[in-house]
This record gives C-alpha cells, sequence and structure tokens, in this order.
C-alpha cells in the first residue's frame, strides 16, 4: 500500500481486495449474495436479523422500550448476523436487504410478511405500527422525523469517516483524521446546543430520534466508541449531550436493547440471540460460557 502523499489515483480504479484493513474480507465494489443460506424464523410477528453495532441497538431499543410501554405485540426474535463471517451476503438475507447491511426486519404480523430494512425506516415502520415514540402529526412529528434523519445522515461521518480513519485504517492518515474528526465535533456541537434547550433532542418527550442518536452519539460522549476516541474528541466539552446520554443510558430498555445480537464487551452484557424475554437472565454469553 503506498504512503498516502505517494498516492496518485489512477485513471481507473481497480478492486485492491487487500485494502480495507480488518474489514478487507466484509467490503466489495458488487452487490447481490455469496451463497444460499436460508435465513431461520421464529415464533414471533417481528423477525429481526441484526448485530448489535450503534446500527442494530437502535432497532432492539425500541422494541424493548415496546414491550416496556406495554405493546405484547412487539415481541421479537432477534436472530445474529455475523458480518465478520459474511453472513449478510447469504441469499435470505440479501432477499430482505438487497443492500447487505444489518439491521433487517421481517415483519410477519400481518396477512402478508413485509420487509423492511435501513434502520430509519424500521423505526418509523415499527413506532406507526404501534402509535409509540413518534408523535402522529404537526411540529412535533417533523421535529422528531428531522432529528431521526439528522443521525441517518451524519452517523456515517462519525462511523465510516472518523472512526475507520482514527481506529481502523491500516494506515494513519493525518489528513482524515483531522477531518473527521472536526466534523464529528461540529455533530456533536449540534447536539449539545440542541440539549441545552431541549430535554430530549425531538422535545419534552423521548422518541426513536433519540433512540437512533444514542447508540452513536452517547457512545462516542461515554466512552464507548473506537478506543480513547473520547479523550482525542474531548467528549468532556459536551456537558449536555454527557447528561442526555446517561439519562438515556439508564432506561430499562435501553440498557436490555444494547445487549441483543451484541458480540464485544462484557460477556453478561452480550446477549448473541434473542427469543424471549426470559433470556435476558438465562442465556447471556457469560451463563452459556458456565454451561
Amino acid at each position: 500500500m503506498s504512503e498516502p502523499a505517494d498516492y496518485v489515483p489512477p485513471k481507473g480504479w481497480t478492486w485492491d481486495q487487500q485494502s480495507g484493513g480488518q474489514f478487507a474480507s466484509i467490503n466489495r465494489p458488487v452487490a447481490g449474495p455469496t451463497h444460499e443460506k436460508v435465513l431461520p424464523v421464529g415464533r414471533h410477528p417481528l423477525q429481526l436479523y441484526s448485530l448489535g453495532t450503534p446500527n442494530g441497538q437502535k432497532v432492539t431499543i425500541l422494541l424493548e422500550e415496546l414491550l416496556a410501554a406495554g405493546h405484547a405485540g412487539a415481541e421479537y426474535d432477534a436472530w445474529l448476523i455475523n458480518i465478520m463471517e459474511g453472513d449478510q451476503f447469504g441469499s435470505g438475507f440479501v432477499d430482505v436487504n438487497p443492500n447487505s447491511k444489518i439491521p433487517a426486519l421481517v415483519d410477519r404480523s400481518g396477512a402478508e410478511a413485509v420487509r423492511v430494512f435501513e434502520s430509519g425506516a424500521i423505526l418509523v415502520h415499527l413506532a406507526e405500527t404501534f402509535g409509540a415514540f413518534l408523535p402522529m402529526a404537526g411540529a412535533a412529528r417533523a421535529e422528531t422525523l428531522s432529528w431521526l434523519f439528522w443521525q441517518m445522515g451524519s452517523a456515517p461521518f462519525l462511523g465510516g469517516g472518523f472512526g475507520h480513519f482514527y481506529a481502523y485504517a491500516p494506515v494513519k492518515i493525518e489528513y482524515a483524521i483531522n477531518r473527521y474528526a472536526m466534523e464529528a465535533k461540529r455533530q456533536l456541537d449540534v447536539l449539545n446546543r440542541r440539549l441545552a434547550e431541549s430535554e430530549y433532542v425531538a422535545g419534552p418527550d423521548y422518541t426513536i430520534a433519540d433512540m437512533a442518536i444514542w447508540p452513536w452519539y452517547g457512545g462516542a460522549v461515554l466512552g464507548e466508541l473506537y478506543g480513547e476516541s473520547a479523550t482525542f474528541l474531548s467528549v468532556h466539552e459536551y456537558a449536555h449531550v454527557q447528561r442526555w446520554a446517561k439519562q438515556v443510558g439508564a432506561r430499562p430498555g435501553v440498557r436490555r436493547g444494547r445487549m441483543v445480537n451484541r458480540r464485544t464487551g462484557p460477556l453478561e452484557e452480550q446477549l448473541h440471540e434473542r427469543h424471549d424475554a426470559a433470556d435476558f437472565d438465562t442465556k447471556t454469553a457469560d451463563k452459556l460460557a458456565g454451561e
């Protein structure tokens, strides 16, 4: 691999299969399945195929919040999609999400199964289905959707931009790290200014906007993303984001949701698959390791 100062883009790009650092095996310039694999189906109306990354946590947090609020129809099976092993390129998963990214949902609650992919679309679908955590109309709904889509558009700069070049890229490139660190801090300042005037991101009520934003930006200011990045980004400067991150993170639904399909962190916080509420008590990775 050329050093950044030596690299001159060729006239036409070709795929170097050795590029991409630790994610080289899952990044490719074409779509579609690489192998045949049928997705499992459990007994609940909602079938989630995911991984406990920030994007995956958004959906499991909403599902656990719906159940905590008494929406029994939100019971779900959460199947693990191990992206490092290429599960997202199986034919069954591609049928649900042609973009081969987690999370993906199949809603079997009606006469016809409905596929929903992209985390923001899944949040809206579930919130509308159960009439919860998304205002029905007016300014409150517009504000919630605006912040939800702010997250969808902004987080790639935090994760694929700053996170990748700061923590994962095989070569540390000063320009790239500085460029995306500046953008990450700008985004944190946007949130900090908003949360200085509002208890939650979209207003006085907790919504799917908070659930979407918390795994990324809450994780960043709580020191749970990208090694020492919290120190590097001086997250102590964002006091209002810190307040909100701790407040949201203390919710029982959030604590449970962030455990589902998780394969990193303390074993007691990893529930690789979730098929019943009792799984949180009996099937976390620490308990399975002790069997």
